[in-house]
């Protein structure tokens, strides 16, 4: 029984994600091994050999795997499968775009963003935006799992694994990357934050959003995020987006201002560990979930919160 996890690896460095899915795929049951593909993997592996409950690292690097691209993994992995029982993939943007080309090709059903582990068949999961709790069941002999990394703890790094080589496949493919435009920011990453401060549509504008967000981020060391509504209207960039159709966050302190709390965005935020809401309609769905809520106009709270941190 062996289990293969896909590292989460972003401008040379592991993502907190691959640990919280390592420690995922140990509940699986036997032998976990790591796959760290693509760009910078050779710089990557040394530290996800360091992932505790690892056996072993496989290490791919090559022009076909700059960038993940799902042909690519898929031609990468499958033949790889042949050694394992499961394989555990981080539900992000990167792991969404090749896990289910995977699951194809092995003629598999995927069970994605699991929350639990019961047993080596059965897994749990959240469906109609969190508001549902569904245990799958699956015969499959081939298990292709995303892993929805706010419902599991960080591994730790005391493992000493070995790092093993693996063949890039050749390619060519009928898709290849071109370009990208990212956005450079001194800020936590989002999703791995340990505070966020959101603001939502009651802002009213992105000239407000800078105003009064950004400096408690700033006072805070947060992470920026953004409601849906807030993103539509052009106050926030997309990257903000915090909800079912944006990222899923689960920080140690989320402040939501301005956010009634529908439940797309709900969704993407209700796990963090203590949730602070700022919002003058008291009955506004977000203080269901708030665990400190103040009833306030935000455009006299917020700066005042500012000003005493």
């Amino acid at each position: 029984m062996a289990v293969l996890v896909i590292a989460e690896h972003h401008h040379g460095g592991l993502s907190d994600a691959t640990h919280k899915v390592v420690t995922a795929a140990s509940k699986f049951g036997g032998d976990v091994d790591i796959l760290v593909a693509g760009e910078n993997a050779g710089a990557v592996a040394p530290e996800a050999a360091k992932v505790s409950g690892v056996r072993k690292v496989l290490k791919a690097e090559g022009e076909t795997l700059r960038k993940q691209t799902a042909e690519a993994m898929e031609a990468l992995v499958v033949p790889l499968m042949a050694n394992y029982d499961a394989v555990f993939i981080a539900a992000s943007t990167t792991g969404k775009n090749f896990a289910p080309r995977i699951a194809a090709k092995l003629d598999v059903m995927q069970l994605s963003e699991i929350v639990e582990v019961v047993d080596q068949s059965t897994f749990v999961r959240p469906i109609y935006a969190g508001n549902a709790i569904m245990t799958v069941k699956s015969a499959d002999a081939k298990k292709v799992i995303t892993v929805r990394g706010t419902a599991f703890p960080a591994a730790g790094n005391d493992g000493s694994a070995s790092i093993e080589d693996v063949a890039a496949p050749s390619g060519p493919f009928k898709s290849e990357f071109v370009s990208e435009e990212m956005v450079k920011s001194d800020r936590p990453e989002l999703t791995g934050a340990k505070r966020v401060v959101s603001g939502g549509r009651a802002l009213g504008s992105s000239e407000k959003f800078q105003e009064f967000i950004i400096p408690l981020a700033d006072k805070l060391g947060a992470a920026v995020g953004a409601s849906r509504a807030a993103v539509d209207a052009g106050y926030a960039p997309n990257d903000y987006q915090v909800g079912q159709t944006g990222k899923i966050v689960a920080p140690e302190l989320y402040i939501a201002i301005g956010i009634s709390g529908a439940i797309q965005h709900l969704a993407g935020m209700k796990d963090s560990k203590i949730i602070v809401a700022i919002n003058k309609d008291e009955e506004a769905p977000i203080f269901q979930v708030a665990d400190y809520g103040l009833v306030a106009d935000l455009f006299v709270a917020v700066p005042e919160l500012t000003a005493a941190l």
